[in-house]
């Protein structure tokens, strides 16, 4: 992999990552760009003790663009896009819109080819490898940053999740906080440990769910699972065998293998619904340990957490989306129309063959 960092005509920082060492990457963004002005700042809600971000400037950003005015392809001739160079293989930049700006952390956008038209499923096994290592890398970089205390991965595809650009690309989000999702399962994490006198509950949870009937994929080094208590009516948890709390963590074994067996489950979740099905909406996220101090959580350090990704799709049938409606938006609990065991047997179905 071949880094290489430029700067565009707004100031904001864009990374080139190439499969190929010899890669020259000298285009300058040639747009009449003022500097970004983000207005971006983090309150908290007193009676739940989490945090919101109120970014108001996001209103003002691009929405579905025409396939020939797309931001995140190329630049060719005249048609000047987010990314100055004509081609690329995997870039990174600093979002134009970002949810959190300055002190208050910070967002990036990851295009994963610069193809249009494909989607992450269709990517070749080496070009889903380069995206692995620049997820490693921003993770690496963004740690590093004083205000941050947690760095999240994630691809958000198809309109019915709201994605405003049809390009293949995900965002990454550096937190000056710890998401009260994390937060919640750092508790539990501490709780089970002092209660079971020292086990980990990831690594009960990943055993209990290889010895089951909701496993839709195994291999040497990663394991992917139906969760017992899915929210979603499809929704797939994937777990390197080995527990790392982070992306940093994976050895190089299970970076090699991580391309075939991610790529399989994306095919897999497009086959969900059946033949002429459009594709499937999803929310690919990573779980990555806190980089910031875990004091709240007593007995915890930071390698108990197991990096894990959750994959899973709003579409809960044919032409029927599952919505977050008075139980689920107003008490936080769901009610999931699909079996969990059901779905697990649906993607065991629609494996490759």
């Amino acid at each position: 992999m071949k880094k290489t960092s430029t700067r565009l005509a707004d100031g904001r920082e864009l990374i080139y990552y190439d499969l190929r060492d010899d890669a020259v990457r000298g285009a300058v963004d040639r747009r009449p760009l003022e500097p970004t002005v983000t207005s971006s700042a983090i309150r908290r809600d007193e009676l739940l003790g989490d945090r919101v971000a109120v970014a108001s400037h996001r209103q003002g950003r691009t929405y579905h663009p025409p396939a020939d005015e797309c931001p995140l392809c190329p630049s060719r001739g005249e048609r000047l896009s987010e990314i100055p160079d004509s081609s690329y293989d995997v870039v990174v930049f600093e979002n134009r819109f970002p949810s959190l700006a300055g002190d208050s952390g910070r967002c990036e956008v990851v295009c994963f080819t610069s193809d249009h038209d494909a989607s992450f499923a269709d990517l070749s096994e080496e070009q889903a490898r380069l995206v692995l290592d620049a997820w490693t890398d921003r993770t690496s970089e963004l740690s590093h940053l004083p205000s941050v205390e947690q760095v999240f991965c994630f691809e958000n595809r198809g309109a019915e999740i709201g994605v405003t650009l049809g390009h293949p690309h995900g965002q990454i989000y550096a937190y000056p906080f710890i998401t009260p999702r994390t937060a919640l399962m750092l508790r539990s994490l501490a709780a089970h440990k002092e209660a079971s006198g020292g086990e980990n509950l990831f690594d009960a949870v990943l055993a209990r769910e290889l010895a089951g009937e909701r496993v839709v994929l195994e291999s040497a080094h990663w394991a992917a699972f139906v969760p017992y208590a899915a929210h979603w009516p499809y929704e797939v948890h994937l777990y390197p065998k080995r527990r790392v709390p982070d992306l940093l963590g994976l050895d190089e074994a299970a970076r090699t293998e991580f391309p075939q067996v991610y790529l399989e489950l994306l095919r897999r979740f497009d086959r969900i619904f059946g033949e002429g099905e459009p594709p499937t909406p999803y929310i690919a996220a990573w779980h990555q340990a806190p980089f910031g101090p875990l004091a709240d959580f007593e007995g915890v350090v930071r390698d108990d957490f197991a990096l894990h990704l959750e994959l899973f799709t709003i579409r809960r049938t044919s032409g029927k989306l599952k919505f977050l409606a008075g139980s689920e938006s107003g008490m936080s609990v769901f009610i999931n129309d699909v079996p969990p065991e059901r779905a697990a047997e649906r993607l065991r179905e629609v494996a490759s063959s």
